[in-house]
Order: C-alpha cells, then structure tokens, then sequence
C-alpha cells in the first residue's frame, strides 16, 4: 500500500448489513478528500475504521506508513478525528480544554502549553483563550473542537459532517481553516452531505455506494489541463485562426463571442497564452477555465442527469 492514508480491501460487517464491502484506495499527502454517499453508505463507519475506534472483519488500514489496526497508539499520533457529535466542558476555559487534550493525546508535559497555544491560532480563538467554552458559538465550539483534534499536530485529519449546524459565515470560516491547515501541510477527509459547500475547499472525492467505493477522483484537474471558456467584447473574425495556431489548443468550438477549447498546459502556461492572444489584438473580456464541480461529478457516477444551473 502507498499513500499517507492506504485502505485495502476493508470490509465491515454489523449484524445482518455489510457496511463496507472490499473497498481500498489511497490518499497523497496534503489533499482534502470529501467522502460523499447517501445516508447509510459507509461514510462514517470508513472514517471509524481509518481512526481506529472500529475493527473491520477484514482488510488493511495504514496512516503515514503505520498499521492501525495492530499500532493502533503509534498511528493516532498521526491523526485527529472528530465525530460528527461531540463533546465540550462547558465549564473549563478554551486554554484548559486544549491543555486537557494535549495531555489526553499524550504530548510531554513541557510541550502542552505552547501546542495549546499553536492549535488555537491556527484556529483562531486566541483572543478566546481565557473564555468559559459554555459562552461560546456554535462556530466558536466547532472551532475548538478541531483545536482540540489538531493539538498534536497530526499528519492526517478525519472530520465527520465538521459543519453540521453551522450559519453560512461560520461554514465560510471553516473553509478557510481547512485550506489553512492543508496549505500547513495536513491530509484531511471530510465527509458532509453538503456537497456545494465541499466544493470550496476539496481537492479530491470519494464516493460510497451501499458500503462499496464507487468512484475517485481529483477534483484539481485545471491545475494541469483542462477546458478553457474565452469570451470577446466584440467580434473578431480572427478568433479561431488565432487560437488554431497554439499548438497546446484542441477542440476549438466558436459560438457568437465566445470559444470553447482544451488546452494542455499548467497555470503559467495558460498566462502565458493569454498574453499571446491579447498581442495579437483579440479583445478578451474573459478568459476561465472550466471544471467539473463536485456535485456534477457525483450526480454523473450515480447516473442521474445533471442540474442545469
């Protein structure tokens, strides 16, 4: 197995239901994976597994290179999990319960201090760090919570429906901390059935279908290729001669203003072709390249028609 999170042939049973069923896959390190399925799929169940609080039937699961099933203590060194319901001392400040999980997760004593510090910048609480928990937000408790999971600083972070509850601007926020805690380096699964909202910080998907992996895959495609959508202010009757003669440009379709082409090149390269057709007097009014969104993709592997927007 390969990957900082490597699952191989998994299967879980509860009595009378087969909750996985021989799923395997890994993950590349410092990615957001939304694992996404219908109620009853597997999600939460995968995500016990790969934290270790479940014992599948049968199948591997390793976490940065460690077995968890039978290093179970070494491997949640490695990782933070958050349950989809959880758990606060009301009574205990933001500092305290950070410094109660540092112990918890087994961090020296000398060290528990400046990780509680640490892990409430990142998610930024330190202007709440002396504040009673019982007197926080449902955003602010939610944010101590991944505090609390990331105290360790682990490599790999599980979240369980994290957003569940939340008001669109404490959801934004959490988005930003997790693009944050992955730019920092963290591989995150997330699984939530919010998929519009996955879609802001997702790098890669997971689908579950009755306990069986029904589709992977990168949701980041733009980054190196991909479908490019140009729109002129007015018309130029060069358009298509102009872009025919890229030879990084495919697929060229031209309706009214707007050309629709592939283009195999990486971010500079597409600024660099941009710069071409602008010398070359194309007036551009937009220049944006197109990507499956992640509920499209999810739709599409279920087989249903996709949403006009």
């Amino acid at each position: 197995m390969s990957g900082i999170i490597a699952v191989s042939d998994l299967v879980f049973d509860y009595p009378g239901t087969r909750a996985l069923d021989h799923v395997t896959f890994d993950l590349e390190e410092k990615t957001i994976t939304a694992l996404v399925g219908a109620n009853g799929a597997g999600k939460t169940t995968l995500l016990r597994c790969l934290a270790g609080l479940d014992t599948p039937f049968a199948g591997q699961v390793s976490v940065a290179g460690l077995d968890v099933l039978s290093e179970p203590r070494q491997s949640h060194r490695h990782m933070g999990f958050l349950a989809d319901s959880f758990g606060l001392y009301d009574d205990l400040s933001v500092e305290q319960c950070l410094l109660y999980s540092a112990a918890a997760l087994g961090l020296p004593r000398p060290d528990q201090p400046k990780a509680a510090k640490l892990a409430a910048e990142r998610l930024m609480l330190a202007d709440r760090y002396r504040q009673l928990v019982g007197t926080l937000s449902r955003g602010l408790r939610q944010r101590l919570a991944i505090a609390q999971t990331i105290v360790h600083k682990p490599d790999v972070l599980l979240l369980d429906e994290p957003a569940s509850g939340l008001d669109p601007e404490a959801r934004l926020g959490l988005a930003d901390t997790l693009r944050q805690l992955r730019d920092d380096g963290m591989t995150i699964m997330v699984s939530s059935h919010i998929l519009s909202e996955l879609e802001d910080y997702s790098t890669h998907m997971l689908i579950l279908r009755e306990g069986r992996l029904a589709g992977r895959r990168a949701l980041a495609e733009a980054v190196t290729g991909g479908t490019v959508m140009l729109r002129l202010a007015v018309a130029d009757a060069r358009m298509e001669a102009v872009l025919g003669e890229e030879t990084a440009v495919s697929g060229i379709i031209i309706e009214g203003l707007a050309a629709r082409f592939h283009f195999a090149g990486d971010d500079l390269a597409r600024a660099l072709l941009l710069h071409r057709l602008i010398e070359a007097g194309l007036p551009i009014t937009d220049f944006t390249v197109e990507r499956e969104w992640l509920r499209e993709t999810y739709l599409n592997h279920l087989g249903r028609p996709t949403p006009i927007r």
